[in-house]
């Protein structure tokens, strides 16, 4: 059975850092597209960022460029979210996700879709006060 767990989140100030964690088990990945979505109140699900976990290839968002680094612990079988300089607006319902397809051409990340990706966690809150 694919389990995908989410832990780290938390409430923290503007400009404050966490790190979130996405522990994965019961799947082979290697070929697969793992990544972090995020969901807002009253909003639909974003993309954050994304690993391909063949080559290593990493995708984000215009929006967490430079403040977020998504990386992936083979060994321990856990998805990470590093994410500093937090903003108010980062405040959300953070899940990971992973599917056995591609994330992008190596540059771009075209598979933003969390409906493509098989198996979904369930979340993990993060809320920023400013």
């Amino acid at each position: 059975q694919v389990q995908l767990v989410e832990s780290g989140g938390g409430s923290v100030q503007a400009g404050g850092s966490l790190r979130l964690s996405c522990t994965v088990s019961g799947y082979t990945y290697n070929r697969s597209c793992l990544a972090w979505f995020r969901q807002a109140p009253g909003k639909t699900y974003e993309g954050v960022a994304a690993i391909y976990a063949g080559t290593g290839s990493t995708y984000y968002s215009d929006f967490v460029k430079g403040r977020f680094i998504i990386s992936l612990d083979t060994a321990k079988n856990t998805l990470y979210l590093q994410m500093n300089s937090l903003k108010f607006e980062d405040t959300a319902m953070y899940s990971c996700a992973a599917g056995e397809q591609a994330c992008g051409d190596g540059r771009i990340w075209y598979i933003k879709n969390r409906s493509n990706f098989a198996y979904r966690g369930q979340g993990t809150q993060v809320t920023v006060s400013s």
